[in-house]
């Protein structure tokens, strides 16, 4: 088979999306399958000679993010399509290279899948320029009318799938649930001895007894940082064996560095900034607890690489968790930061309760290995294509997709 992917984002962003679009390229291809890729202009420190990688001119988007913009000129990637014979579109983005894709696959009667990683009617003021003066009905209507041309839909979670069907969606256009995975191979190349850890964490000023609390991903203000640094700050002050690490970079950085000045300079809050996702995983293993008050996630990609370094997880209630934190077993699921605040303290003080957790976190991760994600998204790729032009029917196509791949 041959697939084409299209995605506004890929490297040098560093992203959820890119992630699963890299994994998904890698898998598929390791499986036998040619993977077409058109996506943003890369810097050269990214350049590739791949002939199946297609680059559409693009520009540095700014606005303290790393993202690029593209409006992309559609003939030569109709051409570039239409010479490698593609099979199916799948597109994971909403904007210029996506509306590519899904140009090329109603020009050349292709058929085309969608993947959503982002409920862009709540949260889009974050993510676009001058955002906050857009109406919520502009963005709903423009998501809409570009998510009913696919012929199905993939939800990465219960949460994605519920946003379709919700009223004023897109409740008649095919949706189905592919959870997000992550490669273990990749992810964790080798773990870390004991005598590495304590190194790591001597370089942040991190003691043997300390309990590390960890927030790993974009410090931005829609994953609620602001509420879970004013949360640590309160941590660190009740219980002076805590320490907090936030890795990562966002537009929210300096405001965050500012606010935390104080307890930066005491060594009990650490910021690291912009670290190689090669590198995470250092940073997982040398921790005790996974903390997060997002509300904006689909399937958080950070939750799983946290399972997989085995650590407890606490979060606020949302359904992105609901299959991937499960209260009272792997972590804790909260009504608020204040009640977060309690249950951290609770397991900083539980040794026993943290391993019973952490042992939990991992054995959980056998629902999202890369095999069952991949044999998920080829089970779906082969029901649109046999049932195109005519859309597939997502419930038989789940319930069938259960029983096959568990």
């Amino acid at each position: 088979m041959t697939i084409a992917l299209f995605s506004d984002s890929y490297l040098p962003t560093k992203s959820g999306i890119v992630t699963v679009v890299i994994q998904l390229r890698d898998q598929l291809i390791k499986r036998g399958h040619r993977v077409l890729l058109v996506t943003v202009e890369t810097t050269d420190e990214f350049a590739t000679d791949d002939p199946d990688i297609y680059r559409v001119h693009s520009h540095p988007l700014g606005l303290g993010t790393d993202q690029f913009i593209a409006i992309p000129r559609l003939a030569p990637i109709v051409e570039f399509i239409k010479k490698n014979n593609v099979d199916l579109i799948h597109c994971h983005t909403e904007f210029g290279i996506a509306k590519a894709g899904l140009h090329c696959a109603k020009k050349l009667h292709i058929p085309s899948i969608c993947t959503t990683h982002t409920m862009w009617t709540d949260f889009y003021k974050y993510y676009l320029p001058l955002g906050q003066l857009i109406p919520v009905k502009f963005i709903q209507d423009y998501m809409n009318h570009f998510y009913k041309q696919f012929d199905s839909l993939i939800g990465v979670s219960t949460k994605a799938r519920n946003y379709f069907k919700q009223k004023g969606m897109i409740p008649k256009t095919p949706s189905v649930i592919v959870p997000n995975a992550i490669d273990e191979a990749k992810f964790q190349q080798k773990h870390l001895s004991a005598h590495e850890r304590q190194k790591i964490r001597k370089s942040y000023g991190i003691k043997d007894k300390d309990i590390v609390l960890l927030f790993l991903g974009r410090v931005a203000e829609e994953k609620r940082v602001f509420e879970l640094l004013n949360m640590c700050q309160n941590l660190v002050e009740r219980n002076s064996s805590i320490k907090v690490m936030f890795v990562g970079n966002g537009p929210a950085y300096a405001d965050m560095t500012k606010m935390a000045a104080k307890e930066i300079e005491q060594g009990k809050i650490i910021f690291t900034g912009f670290i190689e996702w090669s590198l995470v995983h250092n940073f997982y293993e040398s921790s005790d607890i996974f903390i997060t008050a997002s509300l904006s996630e689909m399937h958080s990609m950070t939750i799983l690489e946290a399972e997989l370094s085995s650590l407890p997880i606490v979060v606020r209630r949302d359904e992105s968790y609901m299959d991937s934190v499960f209260d009272g077993e792997n972590g804790f699921v909260c009504d608020s930061e204040d009640e977060m605040e309690e249950r951290i303290l609770e397991l900083v003080q539980d040794e026993k309760l943290r391993k019973k957790m952490a042992a939990r976190s991992l054995e959980l991760t056998e629902n999202f290995s890369i095999e069952n994600h991949i044999k998920r998204t080829l089970f779906v790729y082969d029901e649109v294509i046999k049932n195109y032009p005519k859309r597939i029917n997502d419930v038989d196509v789940m319930e069938r997709m259960a029983k096959k791949i568990r």
